[in-house]
Order: C-alpha cells, then sequence, then structure tokens
C-alpha cells in the first residue's frame, strides 16, 4: 500500500496520494466496524450507510453554531412537541402495568398512541415551519453546540451506538436475511428523514462550512514564514498547503485507527472475543452452555456500528461538509463489505488492508478505466459509433475492476488477504 500510495504521489501528485490516505484511513475504520459485527458474531449488517450518515449528523449537531433566530422561532414548540411523547411514552408504561392481557388493553394502547402522536404534531410541525422560514437560503435550521469538530467523533459513534441499540433490540432476533433486510430498510429511512427534515440537517440543502480541527490553506498561504518553508523545499504555496493540512488530517486519523484496532485486537484476544467466535461458528452449542445469545450479538452489534459512526463523523470533519444526498447503499454499504471480504472476515488487520486496497482501487480505477479506453479507442476509426460508445463507458470501468477484484479475492484468497487466525 506504502509503495501505491507513493506511485500516486509521483505520478499524481502529493495532494491525491493524501487525499487516497486520509479516506483509506477513514474506510479501513468503517470496515473494522462492520467485521466486529460479522467477523466477530456473524450478524450480517448493511445498514452500513445509516450509520454513517448519523456520524455525518454528529458532525452538524456537535460543530455548527445554534442559530438563535431558529431556537426563538421554533424551540419552544419543539420542546412541546418532546414532552407531549414522553408523556405519551409514560402513560402506556403506566396503564399497560395496570392493565390486564387481552384486547381492551391492546386497544387502550393504540388510542393513547393515537392522541399522544396528534398532540405531539399539533406542536412539532408550527415549530418546524417556523425554523425553516429564518433565512432558508443559508440556515433554516437549528444548528449545534459550537463545539471543537473532534467532539463530534466520540459523539458520531454514540449517536450511532444509540441507533443500533434500538434496531438490534427488536431486529436482532430475526433470521440472517431478514435482518439484512431489516437494516437496509433502517438505514434507507434514516437517509430519508435526514434529507427531508431540512430544520435537523437542512436535507438537501447541505450543511457547508463547517469547522476544521486543523488550518485552512489559505491561512497558510498567507503566511510568510509557511510560504518561505515551502519555498525552500521547491514548492509551490498553493500545493504545500494543502500537502500540509491533509497531512495533519492523516496523522489524526491514524491516531485514532491505532487506537481502533488496538482495542479490538485486545477484544477479539480475550476471553469475550473467544466467546463471540464460538457463539458465531455455533450458536446452539453456545446457548446448551449458557450464553445469552441475544445479548452478545447486541453488544457486537452496537460496537460495530460505533465504529461505523466515528468513521461518518471522520468523513464529514475532512469533506467540511455534511451532504445527506450523497450517502448510497453501492459507496456506503456494498463497497465497505467488499473491503471486509477482500481484507479477510474475522481478521481486524485483514479489514483494515482490505479498507485500504479497496478504497485504492475504487478511486483509481476511474482513471485507469480513462487511460484504457484512450488505448482502444486509438485503434478505432477515428469518430466511429464504438469509439464513441468505449470513451462514454470508461468512467463506469470501476465497477467492473470492483467485480473482478471481488472475484479473484473468492477464487484465491477465500479467506482474505489476511485470513483470521484460528486456534487461539
Amino acid at each position: 500500500m506504502a509503495a501505491l500510495l507513493i506511485g500516486v504521489g509521483v505520478l499524481q501528485g502529493w495532494n491525491v496520494a493524501l487525499s487516497i490516505l486520509c479516506f483509506g484511513l477513514i474506510s479501513a475504520i468503517m470496515a473494522l466496524g462492520v467485521n466486529i459485527a460479522w467477523g466477530y458474531a456473524g450478524i450480517f449488517n448493511v445498514g452500513v450507510m445509516g450509520f454513517a450518515a448519523l456520524g455525518g449528523l454528529a458532525a452538524v449537531l456537535v460543530a455548527q453554531p445554534p442559530v438563535a433566530e431558529a431556537w426563538a422561532a421554533g424551540g419552544a414548540g419543539l420542546g412541546l412537541s418532546l414532552l407531549a411523547v414522553a408523556v405519551t411514552v409514560a402513560i402506556i408504561v403506566l396503564v399497560r402495568a395496570r392493565m390486564a392481557r387481552g384486547a381492551a388493553r391492546g386497544w387502550v394502547t393504540a388510542a393513547l398512541i393515537g392522541a399522544g402522536y396528534a398532540a405531539a404534531r399539533a406542536a412539532f410541525d408550527p415549530a418546524v415551519d417556523a425554523i425553516e422560514a429564518v433565512n432558508p437560503a443559508s440556515q433554516g435550521y437549528l444548528g449545534g453546540l459550537a463545539a471543537p469538530i473532534v467532539l463530534a467523533w466520540p459523539a458520531g459513534g454514540l449517536l450511532a451506538a444509540l441507533a443500533a441499540w434500538g434496531i438490534g433490540k427488536t431486529a436482532l432476533g430475526l433470521r440472517s436475511d431478514y435482518l439484512a433486510i431489516a437494516t437496509l430498510g433502517i438505514s434507507e429511512i434514516v437517509i430519508a428523514v435526514l434529507k427531508n427534515e431540512d430544520w435537523l440537517s437542512r436535507g438537501v440543502k447541505n450543511v457547508t462550512g463547517l469547522p476544521r480541527p486543523v488550518p485552512y490553506e489559505i491561512d497558510l498561504q498567507a503566511s510568510a514564514d509557511f510560504v518561505a518553508r515551502a519555498a525552500a523545499l521547491g514548492l509551490d504555496p498553493g500545493e504545500a498547503s494543502g500537502i500540509a493540512v491533509k497531512g495533519l488530517y492523516a496523522l489524526m486519523f491514524a491516531v485514532v485507527l491505532g487506537v481502533l484496532i488496538w482495542l479490538a485486537e485486545r477484544a477479539l484476544n480475550s476471553p469475550w472475543g473467544r466467546m463471540m467466535r464460538a457463539i458465531r461458528d455455533n450458536e446452539t452449542a453456545a446457548a446448551a452452555m449458557g450464553k445469552n445469545i441475544t445479548r452478545r450479538h447486541l453488544e457486537t452489534f452496537v460496537l460495530g456500528s460505533a465504529l461505523v459512526g466515528i468513521a461518518g463523523a471522520m468523513m464529514v470533519t475532512f469533506d467540511g461538509q455534511f451532504t445527506p444526498a450523497s450517502y448510497n447503499p453501492l459507496r456506503f454499504t456494498f463497497l465497505i463489505w467488499v473491503m471486509v471480504i477482500v481484507g479477510g472476515s474475522g481478521s481486524n488487520w485483514g479489514s483494515v488492508l482490505g479498507g485500504f486496497l479497496i478504497w485504492f482501487a475504487w478511486v483509481e480505477a476511474e482513471p485507469l478505466g480513462l487511460w484504457l479506453a484512450g488505448g482502444v479507442v486509438a485503434l478505432l476509426p477515428e469518430g466511429s459509433a464504438a469509439a464513441d460508445h468505449v470513451q462514454a463507458g470508461a468512467p463506469h470501468m470501476r465497477m467492473i475492476f470492483m467485480g473482478v477484484i471481488l472475484l479473484t479475492a473468492m477464487r484465491f484468497a477465500p479467506r482474505g488477504l489476511i485470513p483470521e487466525r484460528t486456534g487461539r
């Protein structure tokens, strides 16, 4: 991987190489999270996209400054709607505890839910309309806490973990194929909410200008000392500033990945990790030994989703913007699963290697496809329909490359590039 990145730096520029490195580190964390759920416990989670989006939302809620006008316009209404929900839940719990099982309790519960929903919406809808009417071109939402954006990384993990806990409590009892459908559907619901609830995330208008944990390139270029150092190295100030910023991001991301891989290895080689692998390999035997299968599955599901949430917050930090419409299953679910499969299911280091390698292939597949298409077009008559067709299809070569990589890995290295070590 180091050789590949150095090659990109020499041929395409060090800014490109460092950008691939940064996203490779983030992808490795996502793959590590999926591996904890699948490789440790055999949980087939295809809702990765939703947890990554929740991590991105955490960056907005933590780092963006609050919009005082929006809070003044609709904050009280949102508070009343939350209060209505809380009161409804409390009443339902009390009523169900006092009433005997039967149709009457079901009808009363349904009536309370309907009344609580109506009361909450009566306060919620006007509040949302008032919030979204506040300078909708650049605001129209509540904003965040104006805290350092680095705090959004653990907050993203916490938000994803809470969502995973709620999903797991209801869906982890399903068979693996039904669980996959459920997690995919729930992740689509999360994206739909983020796209449409402008008061929370600005929806498809996007949140731009997120604060950074590193200097801005323009500030570095305005520093005489930095410009002098760049000139001493024979670098253009613009190029040098990009390299410096991406290098700082890469260092921060590498520290996070290092801590997480250390913790994941400690967990995998502990009695807990051996228990999880025993459950994965034979649930019936593990249950016969007194292990709570559902609880253990919930633990790994929450832990794995938390890592995906952390990576989602880191990605939005690096991008500097939150765009709910950019989350799609191909990029944030299928690609992450390819990383885990190619790297080695059940192997933490394999997932990390798969994250780097597959992201590198994903990024470089398009320029490689254009280069190959150029060679083919040079052999065809100029202006022919075949030449136009090859040239138009070149950007889509990455799909073919991903399929070839996956099939090759499954044929010649079915256990991954760094297989899980057994017998510990």
